[in-house]
This record gives structure tokens, C-alpha cells and sequence, in this order.
């Protein structure tokens, strides 16, 4: 927002007055509420303040990636609960879904267990592959499903309950 020429939210203002339709990331040391507001009503679609990490920065990267591709079609109609998973791309995974008891990294942890899977897993697979226990997994994996960042369907197998698994939305 600061830059040595002028001010970030001024330039989005030119450049959206020149007709040039694009999506902002800012990366900024500014933490004033009002340049915040300010940023997002002139269409700053991620806001990362300064000093950060190389992997929050990455972080953002795959998050805005991922709404692009969300909305990556020809056009035409999209239907709400396409709308709200291309948003809730923007949202970060642990932060904002992480209820008190549950862990950030944890939530982390899981959710790349089940990106990283070219096909679902169920709540024993991630437990496996996290180091929590199958309970601890559940509770993470429906919390995800919960804040539409997982599906879940049934798995039918062999004898007796069909055993739930996770993907990636």
C-alpha cells in the first residue's frame, strides 16, 4: 500500500478506471482497518500482511490458484455451492475453521493428507498418515467437510457399515 510513488489502493483505483478487470493480492505492511476495508471494496481478493513466512506466502498462492480454477469455465451460469467453494478457496484452512480445542497445525496436517491422496481417504487412512488417532481424525475431517474445503461419501466395501471417505473439493 505504501508505495514510493504513492498509495497501492490509488493505483487499483487508476487501473480500474483504465478498464483493466484483474485480481490483487496485497502484500502489505498497512494494518489499518480502513485501508483494509478500503482494499476489499475495490476488489483485493487476498491480503497478506508483512513480515510473513515463505509458506503462508505459498499458502495464498495455492488458495488464489484454486479459486481461479474454480471459476476457470466458458462462461455461463454457476450454481451456489460452486460460488461458495471458488470463495471458500480464499479462506485460509487452519485460522478460520479451527474450533477451541482443535489444533491449527493439526487441521493442517489433515487437510494436506487428503490433498496430497490421489484418491479419498477414509478417517483410519488419515490417522495413519498423521499420527492422530482415527477419532481425533473424524473430528478434524468433519470439521473441513463442515466449512465445504472436504466432501464426504459413503465407501462400500465388504460386510458391514459402509466406511466414510474424504476428498478435496
Amino acid at each position: 500500500m505504501h508505495l514510493p510513488d504513492g498509495h497501492g489502493l490509488v493505483l487499483l483505483r487508476r487501473l480500474r478506471a483504465a478498464g483493466h478487470d484483474v485480481d490483487v493480492i496485497a502484500v502489505t505492511s498497512a494494518r489499518d482497518s480502513d485501508v483494509v476495508r478500503s482494499a476489499v471494496a475495490q476488489g483485493v481478493v487476498m491480503y497478506l500482511l508483512k513480515p510473513f513466512t515463505f509458506a503462508s506466502f505459498a499458502e495464498k498462492l495455492r488458495q488464489y490458484a484454486e479459486y481461479r480454477s474454480r471459476l476457470a469455465g466458458e462462461g455461463g451460469q454457476v450454481a451456489q455451492d460452486e460460488v461458495d467453494r471458488a470463495f471458500g478457496a480464499l479462506r485460509p484452512a487452519g485460522g478460520q475453521v479451527t474450533p477451541k480445542g482443535m489444533s491449527p497445525e493439526t487441521m493442517e496436517q489433515v487437510l494436506d493428507a487428503v490433498r496430497r491422496s490421489p484418491s479419498p481417504l477414509s478417517a483410519t487412512e488419515v490417522a495413519e498418515a498423521t499420527g492422530v488417532s482415527r477419532v481425533t481424525a473424524r473430528r478434524y475431517l468433519e470439521q473441513l467437510t463442515e466449512h465445504g474445503l472436504l466432501s464426504r461419501s459413503a465407501r462400500y466395501g465388504g460386510s458391514g457399515r459402509p466406511e466414510l471417505e474424504y476428498r478435496q473439493v
